[in-house]
């Protein structure tokens, strides 16, 4: 159990501060959709002349802020699960079920990550109908966002989900080899990343 150990130090500490990262940045695009959100709400409703942007800015961010917390809620536990037969199995064949299901699960995102890097390719042809950059301010012209932008929002969150199963497989095999007592919790810290 010692080598995995060492494995999953070094993987702890990279999960620990990547997502703490990602969390606090999840956490200030949940805050900008609501403020375009808010936005596109008053110049619809109040001003009678709704904006092009607003709806677009707003899913580009929630893909985002989803991408950016999914990890952090998995490596929690915070995934709905049924847990109906691991709760009436003996614990060691829990055990190996779990380990199983997080196997599986690796699979799933594997093939994940390879169909979300060719989705994040493909997404590099074609702008965005209504997001710009306006670096015209600058002295450039307006630039289109690429679609590739959002899309990637769907592979960074399967790079960080693949990161935490790995973690989690480790941690499983650990406890079921008997050294569940040397693994340091995993950190619940508050959203914003203080410990």
């Amino acid at each position: 159990m010692a080598p995995l150990l060492g494995i999953l130090a070094p993987l702890q500490f990279v999960n620990d501060h990547v997502l703490r990262l990602g969390r606090s940045i999840a956490v200030v695009a949940m805050a900008l959709m609501v403020v375009v959100i808010l936005i596109q709400v008053f110049f619809r409703y109040i001003l009678n002349n709704a904006l092009p942007w607003p709806d677009e800015a707003a899913r580009f961010m929630m893909l985002w802020m989803t991408g950016l917390i999914a990890a952090s809620a998995y490596r929690r536990g915070g995934f709905v699960a049924i847990d109906m037969v691991e709760n009436i199995l003996p614990r060691p064949f829990a055990s190996l079920l779990s380990i199983a299901l997080l196997l599986l699960s690796l699979l799933v995102l594997v093939v994940g990550l390879k169909l979300g890097w060719s989705h994040v390719n493909g997404g590099w042809l074609f702008n965005s109908s209504s997001l710009k950059l306006p670096l015209e301010w600058l002295g450039f012209g307006t630039v289109r966002v690429k679609l590739a932008w959002m899309y990637m929002s769907l592979f960074v969150g399967l790079v960080l989900l693949t990161a935490v199963n790995i973690e989690l497989i480790l941690r499983a095999l650990i406890t079921f080899g008997g050294r569940g007592h040397d693994l340091r919790p995993i950190p619940g810290d508050d959203v914003a990343g203080a410990e």
